[in-house]
């Protein structure tokens, strides 16, 4: 009974801090977003067609759901790139994936606030499963 007693006050910690995370995760500090041109359709089907043809997914431990954060910066480059989750050899498949994107040709108008170009990150997920991948 004891070891339940303890775990109890641990929950609530857990639960508070979680919300915390998210409530800040929620806001955004810009106006508008960050476009590319033709849209968000236009780079899915730039991005995917160049992952097709410079990454080789068989060559990494994939399978399921990856998660591409791409930092756009006040200019409309793409200059920062994080994965999630981590992957087996990813240093690998992390330069990879940014030469597949440098070979997607237009530039991103930037995100602005009240007027001013701004920073922004631009998510997007894939599904990788033996042999395929598409965007979710």
């Amino acid at each position: 009974m004891k070891k339940y007693f303890l775990l109890f006050p641990l929950l609530f910690i857990g639960i508070k801090s979680f919300s915390q995370n998210t409530a800040q995760a929620g806001t955004q500090p810009y106006t508008q977003k960050a476009e590319f041109p033709g849209g968000d359709a236009a780079f899915s089907k730039q991005f995917m067609n160049m992952l097709h043809a410079y990454v080789n997914a068989e060559n990494y431990a994939i399978n399921g759901t990856v998660t591409f954060v791409i930092n756009i910066d006040k200019n409309g480059k793409m200059d920062r790139l994080d994965i999630l989750p981590k992957i087996k050899n990813s240093e690998m498949f992390i330069d990879d994936v940014k030469y597949a994107l440098k070979k997607v040709k237009g530039k991103w108008k930037p995100a602005m606030k009240d007027g001013v170009p701004v920073e922004s990150k631009y998510i997007f997920r894939v599904n990788f499963t033996t042999g395929t991948y598409d965007m979710d």
